[in-house]
């Protein structure tokens, strides 16, 4: 039976304001893995660090051993501001993974995580931060202000890590798997296909945390 996970939530302060984190820290005597830090779905369409998938990929993460952060973007739950169309959103994330690393341990690999917009979210990141290991579930490149246009390629300036694991549903009926393929062909990285998965992954989130589990480990 799985331990039960920790979450002890926070506001710290941000460029919009204070955020909400959510940090789930394993109490074992173990060497921790990694820093995990998760980005929720679009905040406009009910997207909060709550999400199932988010919090699916947070057990994966603590199951490993990782310190897990998820926390709410600009305008959701606690977090002040408002919604900046990735733009902001991406300073948020880039906040949290400071804070994380001050609270943890700058010396601890840092697994990325994101899901649909929290995916695009992750991924522009990696403009600015490195990353050892990253996760992207379904995400939604076209939601982001800067790649409205057109899907990112090789020179959109991101740097996904070369552990980089994508996955995606076949049903989803809200962001194309085409985009996913067209992504990953660019920057020559494989994408994992759910038979029969909806976008948000109904009775099919033991296969995203199975995943998930097989392919994070520690460095």
């Amino acid at each position: 039976m799985a331990s039960p996970m920790p979450n002890h939530v926070a506001l710290i302060d941000g460029a919009a304001g204070k955020i909400e984190v959510a940090e789930s820290v394993p109490d074992n005597l173990l060497p921790r893995a990694a820093l995990a830090v998760i980005a929720h779905p679009h905040p406009l369409f009910g997207g909060t660090m709550d999400n199932k998938v988010v919090t699916s990929l947070a057990r994966a993460f603590f199951d490993l051993n990782a310190v897990v952060v998820r926390f709410n973007f600009r305008g959701i739950g606690q977090s002040e501001g408002a919604h900046d169309e990735g733009r902001g959103e991406t300073d948020d994330l880039i906040t949290v993974v400071e804070h994380a690393r001050r609270a943890h341990g700058a010396d601890l690999p840092l697994w990325l995580a994101g899901f649909s917009f929290g995916g695009a979210v992750t991924l522009k990141a990696t403009e600015r931060i490195r990353s050892d290991q990253m996760v992207l579930v379904a995400p939604a490149f076209k939601r982001l202000a800067s790649w409205a246009a057109a899907l990112p390629g090789k020179a959109s300036g991101c740097h996904p890590p070369e552990r980089t694991l994508l996955i995606h549903g076949e049903l989803d009926e809200t962001v194309p798997l085409a985009d996913s393929f067209v992504w990953a062909r660019d920057h020559d990285i494989a994408v994992l296909v759910v038979p029969g998965a909806d976008h948000f992954f109904h009775r099919k989130l033991h296969h995203l945390k199975g995943a998930v589990t097989r392919f994070c480990r520690p460095l």
